[in-house]
């Protein structure tokens, strides 16, 4: 009984550890963003996107930040596919709406040039 409680309590600290850690990689990412080390922030979002797999809900914070650092660093081809993720993977997130908003300031700004969906009709003989 006495294991049972140890593995049980060292599973449970386990899950705080990476919770803590994932929080920790997040905010260091926004610090260095706001510095403007994109770089590093890169990093450190790739580090929170591995702890967070079990925890979908922030892939679309991680992508977005990283979408604003792509920007920075003037690849707008990469930031604009990556709002494009978030848009048709997270539709109802608070985050799409930002990443539609970014896209509309890309092609604004001349970075950015949606498809044009072409529309065919059928003929009638």
């Amino acid at each position: 009984m006495r294991t049972l409680f140890i593995i049980v309590l060292a599973t449970l600290s386990v899950g705080c550890s990476s919770k803590n850690a994932l929080n920790r990689h997040l905010d260091a990412a926004y610090k260095h963003y706001e510095l403007g080390d994109c770089g590093q922030a890169m990093l450190e979002l790739s580090q929170a996107e591995r702890r967070s797999r079990p925890r979908d809900k922030l892939q679309p914070e991680i992508s977005l930040l990283r979408g604003q650092c792509l920007e920075r660093q003037g690849l707008f081809v990469d930031a604009a596919q990556t709002y494009q993720f978030i848009q048709a993977r997270y539709p109802a997130s608070e985050y799409a709406f930002r990443g539609r908003a970014r896209l509309e300031t890309l092609r604004q700004l001349g970075h950015y040039q949606p498809e044009e969906r072409v529309v065919t009709h059928a003929v009638k003989p």
